[in-house]
């Protein structure tokens, strides 16, 4: 019993001293942040007169990115003053939107001229500070449409209203075209080129100096057109780009409601 009692309380003494031991280790050991830890989301709050993409420059992403993230319905989506937007992590695989993927298949037509220009520009530095030529409804948007090509965008106003230059520059073409009817061409800073068709009256000649703003056309439906609109196209080196990407916020929230009424021409 002696010898039982001797070998108990050694075997205490053993394992209190391999507690006191054990001790100050797992104390001192740093705890390690979970492997799959994620970094917080980047949130980005839309400011008046951002455009798409000029957010996704300043945050190093494509426009496409931000669109499929942020489930967008286009690169055309109205952007509201105050909006979040997530900001994806660069490298990191992005979800499309299912929207986007049904309108990508659709076969017909089947691809876009060689002039029309369907991502987004990798040049918002050089963009001059453009803004909209006339204040109302967009009706028709750049890119596909059920009967073809749209080089442009339409916005739709009444009959006679002001069209105006959307940035400085010079008057290059002042006359009648076809399907663009009466139109004004005019050469910007960089290189970039507007165009303002289906005019009633042209008010400017070529050669003009004009200044942002500035009235150079009448609303009018001539041309191959049904209603009353201006069709505005922003060309660079002879390729058409999407507007919408460089314009600021439009003045109406009637982006979502465009359809293909104002006009007879499939590829103007």
């Amino acid at each position: 019993m002696r010898r039982g009692g001797r070998l108990a309380a050694l075997l205490t003494v053993l394992l209190t001293l391999l507690a006191s031991l054990a001790a100050p280790l797992a104390a001192e050991s740093p705890r390690r942040p979970p492997r799959n830890a994620a970094a917080p989301p980047t949130v980005h709050r839309v400011k008046s007169g951002e455009t798409l993409g000029k957010i996704a420059t300043q945050h190093h992403v494509t426009g496409a990115s931000l669109v499929a993230v942020n489930r967008l319905s286009g690169p055309e989506a109205r952007l509201r003053s105050g909006q979040r937007l997530a900001i994806p992590v660069a490298g990191a695989p992005v979800t499309r939107v299912r929207r986007t993927q049904a309108v990508a298949s659709v076969s017909r037509p089947s691809a876009p001229p060689r002039t029309l220009v369907l991502a987004l520009p990798d040049f918002s530095d050089l963009l001059p500070p453009f803004v909209w030529p006339v204040d109302g409804q967009l009706s028709s948007k750049f890119g596909r449409r059920r009967s073809g090509w749209h080089q442009g965008i339409d916005i739709r106003a009444d009959l006679g209203t002001p069209v105006t230059a959307a940035a400085s520059g010079i008057v290059v073409a002042s006359n009648y075209e076809g399907r663009y009817g009466r139109v004004v061409r005019i050469e910007h800073l960089n290189g970039f080129v507007t165009v303002y068709a289906h005019n009633s009256e042209n008010l400017v000649e070529a050669g003009n100096r004009v200044m942002a703003g500035q009235p150079i056309a009448a609303v009018g439906r001539t041309g191959r057109a049904t209603a009353s609109h201006v069709h505005f196209e922003i060309r660079l080196a002879g390729l058409a780009y999407n507007p919408l990407y460089m314009l600021p916020l439009p003045p109406r929230s009637t982006i979502e409601e465009a359809s293909e009424d104002d006009h007879a021409d499939a590829d103007e």
